[in-house]
């Protein structure tokens, strides 16, 4: 059985659900198009279309505390997209060590032991 590093998990659930959370709140909120979410991310209209239709980014599930962090960061990217990546790896920090990303990584990697602390 293949370990899964707790990196592997941010790279292949944590940002494309990032981008999923963000994205809605972008056009939902900020009344923002796919296209110009597209050009934020740096990422294609087809994907931003995906992220908005729950085709892509599924698996993880956020609470509602970090729904709020996410709220804050994406008003925060609204005012300054030029810092678009400092803010999503602020937020892939805050992030880490969270009881939604350890749940999610035990549950994909069933080597991972119950008492992991490895994010911690």
């Amino acid at each position: 059985m293949t370990k899964i590093m707790p990196q592997e998990i941010e790279v292949w659930y944590l940002l494309p659900a990032l981008r999923r959370e963000i994205a809605r709140i972008f056009v939902k909120d900020f009344k923002t198009t796919q296209k110009e979410v597209a050009k934020i991310f740096g990422i294609t209209e087809a994907a931003v279309s995906q992220y908005m239709k729950s085709k892509r980014a599924t698996k993880l599930k956020f609470n509602k505390q970090e729904l709020e962090k996410i709220k804050k960061t994406t008003s925060m990217i609204f005012k300054n997209k030029d810092n678009f990546a400092a803010y999503i790896y602020d937020l892939c920090a805050k992030l880490r060590g969270t009881k939604t990303l350890c749940n999610l990584h035990k549950k994909i990697d069933k080597t991972v032991p119950k008492n992991c602390s490895i994010c911690k």
